[in-house]
């Protein structure tokens, strides 16, 4: 009889051992009290008197379903993202929440609809970092109480209406016309200034003229071509020009007859 009894002992010890996996805890609980955390590891729990709840210390990803919301410039789009989080204090995890993952999970959507209503498009398609970073902080600092750290958030993608996509499109493509035509017009604009300043050089210095009148000649002889090119001196310009001021200053209004006078 005593034989049996110690064996039933003994089997009721071996089945009250417990082993946690590296990444696991166990929440004790004896008589409904919280005793303490367990793990990782061998032990042991009171038979009939004290139960476990284990939770995984692992971090988790977790995708957020698709959130249709209006920006601040009253834009609906179609917003998902990503969300990576761990459990840090297994304690309050447990205790304090009753279902950590899904008020995790809540709490994180709640929050994306209410920083992307805060933010125009512009702001949530170029500024991605900053709303990630305000959103971690929001969510973080909310779970903290629940022992859980909220790693990182990321917005996964952004759907914008097709109407919206054909007008911003629309004003990327007026924005590079725009760019294209200033830059067009800083090159006239330099062109101009250096044909002014080559012209000025030329008529100080008459030889540099005809300098470039043979590096024309030497530039049209590269091609075979049959172009006849007939070259007049710069004097022959010259006093057709001073000729015609001789003429105009030479030029007088003709006199018109006076009236008769009287006797």
């Amino acid at each position: 009889m005593l034989l049996v009894l110690l064996a039933a002992v003994l089997v009721l010890l071996l089945l009250s051992l417990r082993i946690a996996q590296e990444y696991q805890r166990a929440i004790v609980f004896r008589l409904g009290r919280y005793t303490g955390t367990r793990g990782p590891g061998l032990y042991w729990l009171i038979p009939f008197l004290e139960r476990q709840q284990t939770i995984d210390m692992r971090t988790k990803t977790v995708e957020l379903e698709q959130q249709e919301t209006i920006t601040k410039d009253s834009v609906t789009i179609k917003v998902n993202a990503v969300l990576w989080f761990k459990v840090v204090n297994p304690a309050d995890a447990v205790i304090k929440v009753a279902d950590y993952n899904k008020a995790v999970y809540q709490l994180s959507v709640t929050a994306l609809r209410n920083i992307i209503g805060q933010n125009q498009l512009d702001e949530v398609l170029r500024e991605r970092a900053h709303i990630n970073g305000a959103l971690l902080q929001i969510v973080d600092t909310a779970t903290e109480a629940w022992g859980v750290k909220i790693e990182l958030v990321e917005i996964k993608d952004v759907e914008i209406p097709e109407s919206m996509q054909r007008a911003m499109a629309r004003e990327a493509e007026a924005i590079r016309e725009k760019r294209a035509r200033i830059i067009k017009a800083e090159a006239e604009l330099e062109a101009s200034l250096k044909l002014t300043q080559g012209a000025i050089e030329m008529e100080r210095s008459p030889i540099a003229l005809e300098l470039r009148r043979m590096q024309m000649l030497s530039e049209i002889g590269i091609d075979n071509n049959t172009t006849t090119v007939i070259l007049l001196p710069s004097e022959f310009s010259n006093a057709a020009k001073s000729f015609t001021q001789m003429v105009n200053q030479g030029a007088k209004p003709t006199e018109q007859p006076g009236a008769p006078g009287a006797a």
